[in-house]
């Protein structure tokens, strides 16, 4: 048998193995909203995604139940200086303390949630959110939310899950530019990194529990 080494212009997404719901015990479980900043979600913004405007509706729903629950709720926030390494791959974006840096007004972060600032892709690079979720929190699970799915989203969840953390991501409440980019994020995140995955953020449930067990269906 021959392997082609050089894929075709278009391939096959493998199947996406979405689960139907998943429950999670409330006191071992954050949401981590990934860069819902101004310059990727709103039309006016130099990194434009424009799907991402269609997760904001879900992404409160869900966060709204998880703080009537009491769990923890994080917030990477990418932040670039003026003529950042970074631009020579994309275009000036979310430099500090410039409109398009700040988290969109209607995920506003709460007075006690955390928002960690982060230079490139990964928000755990360089930033103190494997401290806080593993020493301060004591969490097991992460439900993680956000754009850009194939960059931010998908670094983020997997340094979560090399870090041994259950990561859930559900479909509708992540963004693209492409579909395929969507899928690659889905398909990465619950075959490599310890995760699953939910077409969406109503198919989470989080569970009060003394035994703090998550139940997979």
């Amino acid at each position: 048998m021959t392997i082609d080494f050089i894929p075709p212009n278009t391939v096959e997404v493998p199947e996406i193995p979405y689960d139907s719901k998943v429950e999670l015990p409330a006191q071992r479980t954050a949401v981590i909203v990934v860069d819902m900043q101004n310059d990727f979600v709103k039309a006016e913004g130099s990194l434009e995604v424009p799907a991402a405007r269609e997760t904001v509706p879900h992404i409160q729903q869900m966060l709204k139940r998880a703080r009537e629950l009491g769990i923890t709720v994080a917030y990477t926030q990418d932040t670039a200086i003026e003529n950042d390494p970074e631009f020579d791959i994309w275009p000036a974006h979310c430099i500090r303390n410039t409109w398009g840096w700040h988290i969109i007004d209607e995920l506003a972060p709460e007075k006690k949630d955390m928002v960690f600032q982060k230079n490139r892709y990964d928000g755990f690079y360089g930033t103190g959110l494997d401290h806080f979720l593993t020493r301060i929190w004591h969490v097991e699970h992460l439900v993680i939310v956000g754009t850009v799915a194939n960059i931010c989203v998908l670094h983020t969840a997997a340094s979560a899950g090399l870090r041994w953390f259950h990561v859930v991501i559900p479909a509708n409440g992540i963004s693209a530019l492409t579909t395929f980019d969507q899928a690659l994020t889905l398909r990465q995140a619950s075959y490599l990194y310890n995760g699953h995955v939910v077409r969406s953020t109503e198919h989470i449930q989080f569970v009060r529990s003394e035994e703090g067990k998550e139940r997979l269906r």
